[in-house]
């Protein structure tokens, strides 16, 4: 390192007051306070979820004496909130680092924290790896609720369900959440009651690629090839005002294959066809060696193919808590008029 770790967190924290202060104006206790690839540990990462820390390593783990470094310093810089420590530096990324008596029940509690006045569940360990809700989206997740007073939401692969919860919160007419995981829809169910939302939000646990074919009113085989596909629920057709698509980087399923890297229209295509005319389209990609011009380029010219011309792109960036010297953020996230 080319200074004490303690400087080093010093320093991201000092960056980010304007910006924690006007969060914490408008109700958000959820951000990332240091973000090591830019601020100089790679593989650190430290994000507020309420009165928890959550420090993850992802390239090597960390030694006592730094662990005890960055609990020191957060007890003084930031009285009051706990730190929970995950170790994900193994080749598959899970969490490595036993935790004992207290500590391991304390991770294991739901507990609860607010963005934009919206609230959501944190568990600092539970059946995933990842956290409930990605910080980096918090942007997306602001322009979302911009958009969406009176509109119908489509959110897919959707996790928890940040953004459909963030989207009735915020007045939409109707939202329907597509994801395949039972599990991260139960924690989106949990965050709608948080909630007490005005309407009724739907849940549809399925593939994506057959939930976005039957609205595309494309339709969805049940064999195909000879070869009898497995169950998916049977949805009626219907395009939606607003939809928001962030696939993974790749999956694979028998319905078929996501690959941002490669063939990024699969799933585009058919998202843009459940977009009324007129609607809009929020695509994320969060593969960073993906240029966003060659991505853009790769919307644009796909959507022009099957006749929905897209009359208007706007980047939304991460927010200050998320550094990006270079412009060039990991996460890319494109709002499509279309």
């Amino acid at each position: 390192m080319t200074s004490p770790l303690s400087d080093q967190l010093a320093t991201a924290l000092s960056a980010r007051a304007p910006l924690i202060e006007c969060l914490l104006a408008e109700g958000t206790e959820a951000y990332r306070v240091f973000h090591g690839s830019v601020e100089g540990v790679p593989g650190l990462t430290v994000d507020r979820y309420g009165d928890t820390l959550l420090v993850q390593t992802f390239h090597q783990t960390l030694s006592a004496d730094e662990l005890a470094t960055i609990e020191s310093f957060y007890a003084t810089a930031l009285p009051g909130l706990s730190v929970l420590w995950n170790d994900r530096s193994a080749a598959n990324s899970r969490v490595a680092n036993a935790l004992a008596g207290a500590a391991s029940s304390a991770a294991a509690v739901p507990r609860e924290f607010s963005e934009m006045g919206v609230k959501y569940q944190f568990q600092g360990r539970h059946e995933g790896q990842d956290p409930w809700l990605f910080l980096d989206l918090r942007a997306a997740r602001r322009r979302v609720m911009a958009e969406a007073e009176g509109k119908s939401v489509l959110n897919l692969f959707a996790y928890t369900c940040g953004v459909g919860v963030a989207a009735a919160k915020a007045g939409a007419a109707h939202v329907v959440n597509v994801d395949f995981s039972a599990s991260s829809l139960a924690v989106g169910k949990e965050n709608a009651r948080l909630n007490a939302l005005p309407i009724r939000v739907r849940f549809i646990k399925s593939d994506v690629f057959p939930a976005l074919r039957q609205l595309a009113n494309q339709g969805q085989a049940q064999r195909v090839r000879g070869k009898r596909m497995p169950p998916f629920p049977v949805l009626e057709p219907r395009q939606f005002d607003l939809v928001f698509l962030d696939p993974p980087r790749y999956a694979k399923s028998p319905f078929g294959v996501v690959d941002l890297v490669n063939d990024y229209p699969a799933v585009f295509n058919l998202a843009l066809r459940t977009t009324v005319e007129g609607g809009t389209l929020i695509c994320c990609n969060n593969v960073a060696q993906v240029s966003a011009d060659d991505w853009l380029g790769q919307l644009q010219r796909s959507a022009k193919k099957i006749g929905r011309p897209i009359r208007e792109a706007e980047w939304i960036a991460p927010e200050a808590d998320f550094p990006s010297p270079d412009g060039k953020p990991p996460l890319k996230v494109v709002l499509l008029r279309v």
